[in-house]
Formats: C-alpha cells, structure tokens, sequence
C-alpha cells in the first residue's frame, strides 16, 4: 500500500544520507524541505523531496497537511511506564522539602512502588501500561524503551518483563525491553546488600536471559544505591548473557558510572546531572550516548546536567522523558523538547535532535528510526496548523499533535 503526505508546509529532519547519531555543533543543524512531500508505501518511507519534483504515481490514500509540518516521531529511550499505582502523597513529601534519598531511606520511592507491583496481577500491568502507550503515541512518540526495576525479586522482575514482552506483541510501539533488576536494595536485604547483587547474577539474570526477555541489562549506579564494583559484576554477567549494557549513573552524586559505563561500551549513560572535565573526556571517543532525562530534574528540582558543556566537547547528547510514577510522571516528549530549551538552553534543532536520531542510537534504532530518510520506518506525525518547527517547544502545554502514523498505518 502507498500513502502520499503532500503539500506538507515544512518536512522536518531529513537525511539522504542517515547518520547513526549526531554529536557536537552538528546537533544545532536540522534539514527541513518546505512545501514538500512524502511517499510511504507499506511500512517504510520510499521517497520525499519538494512538490515541484513529484513524479506521477498512483497512492492508496493521499493525507493533505497543508499549513501542517511533518516530523519523524520522537524516540523515548528511558521510561519505566509499566507500574502499578501514582505516588503523588511522595509529591506532596517533596513539596515540603525531603529529598529523593530521605524518601527512600523511609521505604518510599522505588521500594513503594516494588509493593505495590508485587501485589498487581500481570494482567492488570499489561492493561494500564496500553493505556500510557496509548497517550505516548497521541503525543508523538513512536519507539520507545520500557525498563523493569519495581519487582526487585526474580519473580516480580520477569513478571514484569513478560508484561513488556506483551507490549511488544500488542502495541504499534517498536519497544525495547531493559532489564533493571538492580534498580534498588529491598528492605529485607539492607545491611547485606551483597547478598541482593548475588541473587541478581546468579538467579535473575539467567531466568531473564533464558526466557529472552530482555534488549538490554541496566543498574542504578549512584550514592546511596549500587557501587562501581557491584555495577561491574553485574554487567559483566549481563554482557556474558547477551544483553548490551546500559546504565543509570550521576543523578545524585560523582558515582564513578559513566566511566563503568563506558568500560562496558554501554550504549547510553542517563540521567547525568554530575558530569565534569573527567567524565567528559571519558565520553569522547566512546559509543556511550550521554542521555539527559530534564523531567526527573525539573520533578525533583536537581541541578541540571552541563548539556552545553557536553555538546561544546563534541559529544552527542539524547533526551528522554524517564516516564515513572515518582520522579517523572510523564511521558510527553513535546515537553522533553521544552525543558530542552528553556533549562539547557539549546535550540530547537539541537532538541529535536536529541529527542529523535541520538535517542533512537540510545536503544540502538537509528538505523531504522529517528529521522526521515528512505528506507527507514514509516514512524512519523503531522502536527496541527502551527506557523514553524520553533513553535513547537514555544508553546508548550498542549498536544500539537494531529495525526500519527507508526509502521505506515494512520493511528
């Protein structure tokens, strides 16, 4: 089936030629063509150019998107949207000032949320994470990665995962599973926390690894959760089960994580709001993407990651939204892209780019997503009247989305 998208007032992120990611002042360059087209035909984008260049040729359905601009979808590469329950009481803690690690220490935070989880039934999960799916797609977003980490017992970790597996089968999504058993420490293994670490590498990860549950093996690498040591064991014994590292490091404190991160050639680093001279020169030359998650620091109030720093260094750097129920209740990469401009200052290109080509090399899809480029999955949308691609983080607070197609279906 052909689908043509005509007269559309401006294609935003084309590439003839696609890079896996984009680093540096490369990322303040966007190509758009104005008043252009694009051709799909089943699932992939076959061609695009300007409409004074169309070729004749028949399409199935033919989309008028005039005064409309067409972008590819955002790539979410850092979410943990299957859980059970809000924690907005936490929200209130927060508001009368106890920090991320006093909730936590009280059992609150991801130990509130593990309960809850062990207590849902599979089913249930799978039904209220279609829901965020749902919303995420309105939005805008067409891949993304769903971590587990609120099991915390081999159990509930691949209960968990089989949720994600059923997103998979389900959703229109492209979804990557991430296997995040040592998000943090059950209270039943405080004070030997060892213990815990052992039962991640000896019991979880070979269930998880036999089942084939997971993309990826992650680890809270932070003050107050899991040392480098600890971290090191722990991916090693994933890397040794097939699953490509990545990591949570540096949202609290220097940890030491990006540069296990890097030692493990983990594909991304995230959240990052410690990162100095030494870490940055640790970064270069890796194929670890740097990945900034600006709602859990605009949730929490933390200092913000160096992004003009990183970017001056030539590093690449990705966005995503860390869509959880305690530090970043939401999944709307439209307002990633805001919190990109307004707090890290960067333009809209570099936001953009952020949130699609280098958050697709995040969850290792930019061969395949994150920009338009022939030969690449038909994930894109086409927004409402608006007068420019600026406008998009310019306005912030309402869906700018009109219609959606993911693997070349309309949503």
């Amino acid at each position: 089936m052909k689908t043509l998208i005509k007269n559309i007032k401006e294609l935003v992120q084309v590439e003839d030629n696609p890079k896996l990611k984009v680093c540096g002042k490369d990322m303040s360059e966007l190509k758009t063509i104005k008043n252009a087209y694009l051709l799909i035909e089943n699932d992939k984008i076959i061609d695009f150019g300007p409409m004074q260049s169309i070729e004749e040729f028949n399409s199935d359905k033919v989309v008028n998107a005039t005064n409309r601009l067409v972008f590819p979808s955002f790539c979410d590469s850092h979410t943990h949207l299957v859980y059970a329950g809000s924690r907005e009481i936490e929200y209130i803690d927060k508001i009368k000032g106890l920090s991320y690690e006093e909730i936590a220490e009280r059992g609150g935070g991801i130990l509130n949320s593990a309960k809850r989880l062990q207590e849902t039934s599979e089913d249930e999960l799978f039904e209220d994470a279609m829901k965020r799916l749902d919303e995420i797609i309105s939005m805008g977003t067409g891949a993304v990665e769903i971590k587990s980490g609120y099991g915390l017992n081999t159990e509930s970790e691949i209960k968990m995962l089989k949720v994600i597996k059923r997103l998979k089968e389900n959703s229109p999504l492209t979804i990557k599973s991430n296997f995040l058993g040592a998000h943090g420490v059950p209270l039943e293994y405080r004070g030997r926390q060892g213990d815990f670490v052992d039962l991640v590498i000896n019991e979880m990860i070979p269930q998880v690894a036999k089942d084939n549950l997971a993309d990826f093996i992650d680890v809270f690498c932070d003050k107050g959760f899991f040392t480098v040591n600890e971290t090191d064991r722990i991916l090693t014994q994933g890397v040794k089960y097939g699953m490509r590292p990545k990591i949570h490091a540096n949202e609290l404190d220097y940890s030491g994580g990006i540069q296990i991160a890097v030692k493990h050639n983990a594909l991304s680093c995230d959240h990052l709001e410690f990162v100095g001279d030494e870490e940055i020169e640790c970064l270069k030359n890796s194929e670890t993407m740097p990945t900034v998650l600006p709602g859990a620091a605009f949730f929490l109030n933390m200092r913000l990651s160096p992004v003009r720093k990183m970017m001056d260094a030539g590093l690449p750097v990705a966005m995503a939204s860390d869509f959880n129920p305690g530090s970043s209740p939401s999944g709307n990469m439209q307002t990633i892209v805001t919190f990109a401009c307004v707090n890290y200052r960067m333009t809209p290109q570099e936001a953009f780019n952020a949130t699609t080509i280098n958050s697709a090399y995040a969850m290792d899809l930019s061969k395949t997503h994150g920009s338009i480029a022939r030969g690449k999955i038909a994930n894109f949308y086409i927004t409402k009247e608006i007068p420019s691609l600026e406008y998009m983080p310019y306005y912030y607070g309402i869906n700018k989305v009109d219609k959606v197609f993911l693997n070349g279906k309309e949503y």
